[in-house]
């Protein structure tokens, strides 16, 4: 893979290329929001690209930080696919830079590598931090965001400004997330509608109905983990416990979805008894065949945060006086409230509004498994739950080989990802790339 020498890409990366506004009212009160951006083509990746922020004026200061690529293969016709990191509270640049994106960045901290299986093979791609406070993005804490009616109401107009700032038309959307963007995704693409040429939703590895998915973390730790490693990452006494205490757990996340004070402390709850026995152990919760070990996310993402650091990179990207961080655990507490609600009902409004929707899940994550999440899909109320279930779950092969097992119904699909974990585009990247192109050709 070809290196691309970061000094000899910022000669002129400032030249602004896209701004508008865009006001609007909500709750009673105007707001107005300012899109601006810089080119950064040759930053990361060939594909031109630009970085900037969506302002927003009218509460007391929401910046969001967005990086654009354009397609590698025609981005006047392409699709667009917005892509949005879960936590709550991490940067999607450790997307762009570890999983999905143009390029990788390099131990230097100034040059990065061409990804062949980046996204942007055959759309345009767009990566958003947010909510405020994630990543580049800033702004005053009263602001801050902390349900998904407020990141959904915000990315609605991101969005509507972004297209109009690229001139992008009646261009076909899809929306990602990934992980605790199971919620974020379904609730943005739900306010978006048909407001946009919304395609489809995608979800990875995501938290969506805990209702359900909660229930399945024993099954995954010790039946499951015995089956695909040849022995259990959960002791008998712990599996057991688990499942004598699921009643206790089922009926406090029931709670929460009508009594919003009552949601922390099923998170507590919850995490203690289902997430706490595994992470006991030393374990990747990411991925049970390994261990943690030492690095912050069980990752070493050193290079990432390096890269974000240098002076002449955030010169060029735009940014002034912010230390980027993989996560923001302040973001992530705001969102305590939100855990525990199920988005499951926003994923039936689109279905029944003829987006296609994807849930995909790599077979060796623990922490948002693809036992719970295959099951929440088979509990989904809607039109087509009979057809859907009454499907079969036939090998998925990517370059003549199984790579995963699919089901699919009038829209609905689910794909069980073999020999990936949390972060499929990172584990299997030629795998995830054409689940994504076949995907945005409809032809999944």
């Amino acid at each position: 893979m070809a290196r691309v020498s970061f000094a000899l890409c910022v000669l002129a990366l400032v030249v602004a290329t896209a701004a508008a506004t865009r006001h609007w009212n909500h709750a009673g009160q105007a707001y107005k929001g300012d899109l601006i951006g810089n080119d950064v083509t040759g930053l990361c990746g060939e594909a031109n690209s630009t970085s900037g922020y969506f302002n927003i004026e009218g509460g007391k200061n929401k910046n969001y930080f967005f990086w654009y690529f354009q397609s590698r293969n025609d981005p006047s016709t392409d699709p667009v696919i917005l892509w949005m990191t879960g936590g709550p509270g991490c940067s999607s640049e450790l997307a762009m830079l570890f999983e999905n994106g143009p390029c990788s960045a390099n131990a230097d901290g100034k040059t990065t590598t061409n990804n062949p299986y980046s996204w942007n093979t055959k759309a345009n791609l767009v990566y958003i931090d947010q909510p405020v406070g994630v990543g580049f993005s800033y702004g005053d804490a009263s602001d801050a965001d902390h349900n998904e009616s407020m990141v959904a109401e915000d990315m609605y107009h991101f969005l509507h400004e972004f297209y109009e700032a690229f001139d992008l038309g009646d261009r076909p959307l899809y929306i990602f997330g990934e992980s605790y963007g199971g919620h974020y995704a379904p609730a943005t693409a739900y306010r978006v509608g048909k407001s946009l040429n919304l395609q489809g939703l995608a979800v990875g590895n995501g938290l969506t109905d805990p209702l359900v998915q909660y229930e399945y973390y024993p099954d995954m730790g010790y039946t499951f983990a015995q089956q695909k490693l040849g022995k259990p990452v959960l002791t008998k006494v712990q599996y057991d416990i688990m499942k004598a205490g699921w009643p206790t757990c089922q009926k406090m996340i029931q709670e929460c979805q009508n009594k919003v004070s009552s949601c922390a402390s099923a998170q507590a709850f919850c995490n203690e008894l289902m997430i706490a026995p595994y992470e006991a152990h030393g374990m990747n919760p990411y991925d049970i065949r390994k261990p943690c070990g030492s690095n912050p996310l069980c990752y070493d993402m050193s290079n990432v945060t390096k890269f974000l650091a240098n002076p002449d990179v955030l010169s060029a990207i735009g940014v002034k006086d912010i230390t980027w961080q993989s996560c923001n655990y302040t973001v992530n507490a705001a969102f305590s409230d939100d855990w525990m609600r199920d988005f499951q009902t926003k994923v039936s409004g689109l279905l029944a509004n003829n987006t296609r929707v994807l849930i995909y899940a790599g077979d060796v994550d623990f922490i948002c498994n693809w036992i719970g999440n295959k099951h929440w899909t088979l509990a989904l109320d809607w039109a087509g739950n009979a057809a859907y279930n009454n499907a079969t779950d036939a090998g998925w092969n990517v370059n003549s080989q199984e790579a995963g097992l699919l089901r699919t119904a009038q829209g609905f699909s689910f794909l069980q990802i073999y020999n990936a974990g949390h972060m499929v585009p990172h584990d299997q990247p030629a795998v995830a790339l054409e689940m994504v192109n076949q995907f945005l050709s409809n032809s999944l």
